[in-house]
């Protein structure tokens, strides 16, 4: 019976040992290396049953411990059973309960009741102590004022304590905390009257509130002192307030000190006297009265506080936390302080009596803006908030008592009345030729009262602190007025172009005769007062763009906008579809009045090119006499004398006519730019009807070329007499050239001829062309010349006109001719009779 397989380990061990032998010894090389081998499986070997030694080791002392802690939680639980037996045992016996579940809730409530009396005790001792230092204070008093200021002190500090641990524990305490407060409040109220009644008794010494007041020097000690105790008084209650973080202040007016209380009363008294009673001084109507009244206090004595007010307060205070605030450590600044708040009162009780009348609620705020700034600029005023800066009573009452909805709205039925106002004027159409330089775009006297409007509604709302505000402002009112001024260019822009149509006259009931004025002057000089307006509002836009105040409004906008998706009440895209569509955006380019720049130079481009057009139609239309006519082959030469004293054709009367009147008014209302612009249109199109329709149709003599150019040369002098010098030669110059060529003499020679000559051929085209040469000086010359004042003749021009394109490229260039090529050259000149066959 064979024997039974040896354990599979055995087997998997031999087989593990046979593939390592192998992959060792593969070669008879690899048998010289055995040895070496060997000792390595040794080694290997033995540190294999090192670790199998330290591992047995650390089981049983693994065993050994989790038998001892066993051990340990065992004899730990029977202790506790024990001790929660002998607990239940006593709780039964003490609680006269049957089991220990019946006598654990009547024992927390014992142990509740012992806490409560606990702390009811510990009240009770701190009470003990709070009116200890009040008996003790209030002792003082009969004897020194100064000794009371200790007790006082320690009391103020467990009252800061007390408020301290309140917070931390939820307001745990409240009645106790209302309690401390008051004897502290009282305590201080009788100190506070102590240590006033002898500031007060120095005042009167000096006849206080003389404006002439000093501090003579055997009074000096005394008022020092009298001033020391009441800033020492003072000092936890100002250390508390520097102590208190920054957000927690920041729309807490900072405190009166308690000298300038004193030194204030009487002129409140006075104040009151006047501006709060029934004198004469007290008007609604007026509360610059009160306001001036402020600053001419300041005036008067801020003299008297800057000598004997702030070397006491350097002296006190230098070496604290508040030496680094202003409103503190700097008298005048204190003094302000103390003055505000008998302002407050005024304005308040002043602010709801004219709430309903809308232009004395206005006229108040504008007045407070007005002294706000007064007292921040002029007085250096920052209010202890540092950079940041004091935000104005105006800001206190505008944002914070929530005043500011119901100025905006007065402000803008306000600007909104005078709108309608300017706009029902009669004479808000006309243009004003007397307000902006002679030289430029002459605006309605409307957009110049509405500009106007614009830039006082700026005033008003400049001084404000708020960026909101600000905001509030520019979009509701400026860029609503300036959106509503548009509409209403925009509608008479379009009303005329209705007029105008045939559609529009057959529907609006439109005359022939007046739709005939509507495209005549009349209707040019509507149109003008449109682009006039939009062109004055649209550069008033960009220099506001560029003004100080916009652009810091437009640097804030920006910041917010890149930091928040909401302005105030408003998104940022309705903010950017009302400003600029740059708001919130990476570039830097962008101002704030872009939007609005924008639709009135549309407008005004609109404007211009209705214009142009209306201009080059009538232009059409007063040429077609013009068109019709062919004298230009059947003229007859005439002699020098004649030919220089030509006059323009009958039918172009029509059009140099019309150009008179329509640019002769557009010189006076429109700035050179424009003017010239829509001269040089028109000159395009007369340039154009007189190249198709005349030198492009007809044959021309020599006289007729010279009673063409006659009629170029009128259309020229009243175009430059109202566009400027050059304007229309530089327009006409393609027929210019055209006609220069066409009434080439019939040959060659001197530029100017004597009269008293004559020639043996062609003697009278020699004389017409040697006098118009002779007008030529003064008008522009027709004939050709060369260099040396030579002419050149009609059969060498036509000569070398059509021998190739080098060549008449070259006798264009000796004509001065730039703008015919060659192919209208070569047209040109065909149109002349000589050359007819």
């Amino acid at each position: 019976m064979a024997a039974p397989p040896g354990p599979p380990a055995l087997d998997d061990a031999h087989v593990r040992a046979a593939d390592y032998l192998d992959d060792k010894l593969q070669t008879l090389g690899d048998l010289d290396s055995l040895d070496a081998l060997l000792a390595n499986i040794h080694a290997q070997h033995g540190l294999l049953q090192q670790q199998l030694l330290d591992a047995q080791q650390d089981l049983h002392a693994a065993k050994r411990a989790a038998h001892g802690h066993q051990a340990a939680l065992h004899e730990r639980a029977h202790a506790f059973d024990a001790a929660q037996a002998d607990i239940d045992r006593r709780l039964t016996a003490v609680m006269a309960a049957e089991t220990g579940d019946e006598a654990v809730p009547r024992f927390e409530a014992v142990l509740d009741t012992l806490q409560r009396l606990d702390v009811a005790s510990a009240y009770v001792h701190l009470l003990a102590d709070v009116h200890v230092l009040s008996d003790e204070a209030q002792l003082q008093l009969h004897t020194s004022n100064e000794a009371a200021l200790a007790p006082y002190k320690q009391l103020r500090a467990l009252h800061t304590r007390l408020v301290l641990l309140h917070d931390d524990a939820e307001g745990a305490a409240p009645q106790l905390l209302h309690h401390v407060n008051s004897i502290a409040q009282a305590l201080r109220t009788q100190i506070l009257d102590a240590f006033s009644s002898d500031l007060e008794q120095v005042l009167a010494k000096i006849r206080w509130p003389t404006p002439q007041a000093a501090i003579p020097g055997h009074l000096q000690d005394e008022w020092e002192t009298a001033m020391a105790k009441l800033l020492d008084l003072q000092m936890p209650e100002l250390e508390g307030i520097a102590a208190s973080s920054r957000q927690d202040a920041k729309n807490k007016l900072p405190a009166v000190l308690f000298p300038f209380e004193v030194l204030v009363q009487p002129l409140e008294m006075r104040f009151r006297y006047h501006f709060q009673g029934d004198k004469p001084t007290n008007r609604i109507d007026r509360p610059e009265y009160f306001l001036s009244h402020i600053t001419t206090l300041l005036n008067d004595y801020s003299g008297f506080v800057l000598d004997f007010v702030q070397p006491v307060l350097l002296r006190q205070l230098r070496g604290t936390d508040l030496a680094l605030n202003p409103v503190y450590i700097d008298a005048t600044s204190a003094f302000i302080t103390a003055l505000l708040p008998m302002l407050r009162v005024k304005i308040g009780s002043l602010l709801p009596k004219v709430a309903g009348q809308p232009q004395l609620l206005s006229h108040l705020m504008h007045e407070i803006m007005s002294f706000d700034t007064t007292i921040r600029e002029e007085w250096r005023y920052d209010g202890g908030y540092g950079l940041e800066g004091w935000k104005g009573l105006c800001w206190e009452f505008l944002v914070q008592a929530d005043w500011f909805g119901r100025w905006l709205q007065v402000e803008k039925d306000f600007a909104l009345a005078r709108y309608q106002s300017i706009v029902d004027a009669t004479d808000f159409g006309d243009l004003d030729y007397e307000s902006v330089d002679p030289k430029a775009t002459k605006p309605t006297k409307g957009a110049i009262r509405v500009n106007d409007l614009l830039e006082t509604i700026t005033d008003r709302y400049r001084p404000l602190t708020s960026f909101s505000q600000k905001l509030q402002f520019l979009i509701d009112i400026q860029i609503a007025i300036f959106d509503k001024f548009h509409e209403r260019l925009q509608s008479n822009l379009e009303a005329y172009l209705t007029m105008t149509t045939h559609f529009g006259r057959a529907v609006g009931g439109v005359t022939k005769e007046e739709q005939e004025k509507l495209l005549g002057l009349e209707g040019l000089e509507r149109l003008c007062k449109t682009y006039g307006s939009a062109d004055y509002l649209e550069k008033a836009l960009r220099d506001w763009s560029d003004d100080v105040f916009f652009l810091d409004i437009w640097e804030e906008l920006q910041d917010r906008a890149r930091q928040a998706n909401s302005i105030g009440s408003m998104s940022v895209g309705d903010v950017a579809e009302r400003t600029s569509s740059a708001v919130g955006g990476d570039s830097d380019g962008g101002a704030l009045f872009d939007e609005t720049a924008g639709w009135y130079s549309r407008l005004r481009v609109r404007s211009e090119k209705i214009i142009t057009d209306t201009m080059n139609n009538n232009v059409r239309e007063a040429l077609r006499p013009y068109r019709h006519i062919n004298p230009w082959a059947t003229l007859a030469g005439s002699s020098a004398s004649a030919s220089a004293n030509l006059s323009p054709t009958a039918e172009l009367d029509p059009l140099l006519t019309h150009l008179t009147s329509t640019l002769g008014f557009l010189s006076r209302a429109l700035a050179s730019a424009p003017l010239r612009r829509i001269a040089r249109a028109v000159l395009g199109t007369i340039s154009n009807v007189i190249w198709d329709n005349v030198l492009s149709r007809h044959r021309f003599s020599t006289a007729g070329a010279a009673q063409l150019h006659t009629d170029l040369a009128a259309i020229c002098r009243v175009v430059d007499a109202a566009a400027g010098s050059g304007v229309a030669e530089a327009g006409l110059r393609k027929c210019l050239e055209g006609v220069q060529l066409v009434g080439l003499p019939v040959r060659g020679g001197k530029a100017k001829v004597d009269p008293s000559s004559t020639a043996e051929d062609g003697g009278e085209e020699w004389e017409a062309w040697g006098g118009e040469a002779d007008e030529a000086a003064e008008t522009g010359s027709i004939g050709g010349t060369r260099a040396g004042n030579e002419e050149l003749g009609l059969w060498e021009v036509e000569k070398r006109l059509f021998a190739d394109n080098q060549g008449a490229r070259d006798v264009l260039e000796e004509l001065g001719m730039e703008l015919l090529s060659e192919t209208e050259a070569r047209a040109v000149l065909g149109r002349r009779v000589e050359l007819s066959g």
